[in-house]
């Protein structure tokens, strides 16, 4: 639901691969009625990943006319693929007040954050989860039985380089169980929208009563007592 009382939040939700953040970010878009920003990628379909839901599928070719034309807030190859984030997919739903959710790579997060526009800047908010431990990362992926042995060893040397990063989120959550990681995730997004400096002038409490004329020939014998 937008809410014009505020703009909404660019949350940048990153963590290594098998960290659990997309099952973080996808729970709490259906329970806080956030925006789901869906990536474009290069990457081939995973069983049961529907174009348009999961991801934007495009062709290299297509994503490059798209990077070309100015069309991605950010975009960066990672594991081999290209993935971008829309503009349209995003600014539209921020300037409404709805809140807008990201799962972004570390180098699409820096970019963002790096970004000139005053109005991506302070709606952003930024989320790293980090696994409980590099066994839990293995254990997960074997379980997906969706990665040649070659293609484990990459995930996982990726995976230590990104963690090497979380310092530079503001926040960070060590992922335990599903329901864990969901509730704290929702206790940052509920203490990030009360912020002031998101928040538009409430109407009928701010600038509504025209301040006082105290010209010495109007200062009223009631009003010189006060001074």
């Amino acid at each position: 639901m937008s809410r014009p009382d505020r703009i909404g939040l660019l949350c940048m939700v990153s963590g290594p691969t098998a960290s659990g953040k997309t099952t973080v970010c996808r729970k709490a878009r259906d329970l806080e009625d956030c925006a789901y920003s869906i990536s474009c990628t290069t990457r081939a379909p995973r069983e049961g990943e529907q174009n348009g839901i999961d991801y934007h599928f495009l062709t290299k070719e297509e994503f490059m006319h798209r990077a070309i034309h100015g069309d991605f807030l950010e975009w960066a190859q990672v594991h081999g693929n290209c993935y971008g984030t829309l503009k349209s997919e995003v600014v539209a739903f921020l300037e409404a007040g709805r809140d807008v959710i990201m799962d972004i790579d570390i180098q699409g997060a820096q970019l963002i954050r790096a970004s000139e526009d005053p109005f991506i800047r302070n709606a952003l908010v930024d989320v790293f989860i980090l696994p409980p431990s590099m066994e839990e990362i293995k254990n997960r992926l074997s379980g997906r039985g969706t990665e040649t042995d070659d293609q484990m060893r990459l995930r996982l040397y990726n995976a230590l380089e990104e963690m090497k990063h979380w310092r530079e989120y503001r926040y960070a959550i060590v992922s335990d169980t599903p329901e864990r990681d969901l509730e704290r995730f929702r206790s940052i997004l509920h203490c990030e929208r009360l912020r002031s400096c998101r928040m538009r002038t409430p109407a009928g409490l701010i600038g509504d009563i025209p301040a006082p004329d105290l010209s010495d020939d109007l200062i009223t014998a009631e009003q010189a007592e006060l001074f």
